[in-house]
């Protein structure tokens, strides 16, 4: 295949990017004025989410907002007083990777009244005051990487999954499409599935556990993220064995996997792009500007076929990508790297 018919393969599936340029939001050029501070609040620092810092400290160098970051180590309590804190500094607008769906209400209730817009990002809150919502499709990308699966293993094999943090929105729904996948498919069986809470060391220590219990009826690994997924990889080296395992974000050791071929795939969340596009939203929404409050991030899906691609533009481009003249989500591309979005 050609490099351009392999961008073109990485960008099927969606749209690109509903651009925010229009509304002032992702230009570099607009709103150097009237500087900002926004919060920042994440469920920990993952792989993911460290590739989603570097991506918002570029954009915010270039659009004139401070950040005042925090990592709340999974932990509800140490976020809803790191939200408590962002309120009493009166900033312009909070941005939150949520620890739990169903949580920080009181502090969403205390930024409304306060006139301080909340944004969740990458993680969804259960509540209808937020100001915008910025989400991957994390349904499809547990459907399409428990279809990689199916696929691998013929229809029939018993597999183990590794979860997200138990009531997070990206654990919910991933596995919700993980399980659409697998009712369509009886001849897959679960014989474990449980949190490794997106941690590479913690998914090693439940995939020796899983080996010890289950042994060779392990035939595949479905990780809801490329970190656990990694773990699992090094749990069946460590016991000299080998199986299909899939994952999802394209993080850099991931999209390794799949060129070595010990990934059979993983989804494209590209945390650069994606949390910086949840603060130009912010951005945008806290300079009064029309903007699309609830963009949706569709994930591409990296197999061996199009990796080298995806692997140029998020890995080998990276410094470039964040130094560039324009954000990637204010202009049209086929970049692999840029967010695919429906409104």
């Amino acid at each position: 295949m050609s490099r351009n018919k392999t961008l073109m393969a990485i960008a099927a599936g969606g749209a690109l990017l509903i651009g925010l340029t229009a509304c002032g939001a992702g230009d570099p050029t607009a709103n150097k004025s009237g500087g900002l501070t926004i919060g920042v609040s994440v469920y920990d620092m993952s792989s993911f989410i460290t590739a989603g810092k570097e991506g918002m400290d570029a954009y915010a160098k270039a659009n004139n907002i401070t950040l005042l970051w925090n990592s709340a180590s999974l932990d509800v309590n140490t976020q809803a007083t790191q939200l408590d804190q962002f309120i009493n500094q009166k900033v312009d607008a909070i941005v939150v990777v949520p620890v739990q769906a169903d949580s920080l209400a009181p502090q969403v209730d205390a930024a409304v009244a306060a006139g301080i817009p909340v944004i969740p990002v990458n993680a969804a809150l259960n509540n209808k005051k937020v100001a915008g919502n910025v989400q991957p499709d994390d349904v499809a990308a547990g459907e399409k990487e428990a279809q990689m699966m199916v696929d691998k293993l013929g229809g029939k094999g018993n597999v183990v999954i590794l979860q997200g943090p138990l009531g997070q929105s990206g654990e919910i729904n991933r596995q919700k499409g993980i399980e659409n996948v697998l009712a369509k498919n009886p001849g897959i069986k679960v014989l474990a599935k449980d949190t490794a809470n997106w941690k590479r060391d913690e998914a090693v220590n439940k995939v020796k556990n899983w080996i010890s219990a289950f042994g060779a009826d392990i035939n595949g690994v479905i990780a809801q993220n490329d970190d656990m997924g990694l773990g699992a990889l090094a749990a069946f080296k460590e016991a000299g064995k080998s199986v299909p395992i899939v994952g999802i974000d394209g993080i850099e050791d991931g999209l390794n996997a799949v060129k070595s071929g010990e990934f059979i795939g993983t989804m494209l969340q590209n945390g650069t792009v994606e949390l910086s596009a949840g603060l130009a939203v912010a951005a945008a929404i806290a300079r009064g500007q029309k903007v699309n409050t609830e963009p949706v991030y569709i994930m591409p899906q990296i197999t061996k076929d199009n990796v080298a691609a995806a692997y140029q533009h998020v890995v080998s481009d990276r410094a470039a990508f964040l130094k560039g003249p324009s954000p990637p989500w204010s202009r049209r591309t086929s970049r692999p790297e840029t967010l695919l979005m429906r409104a």
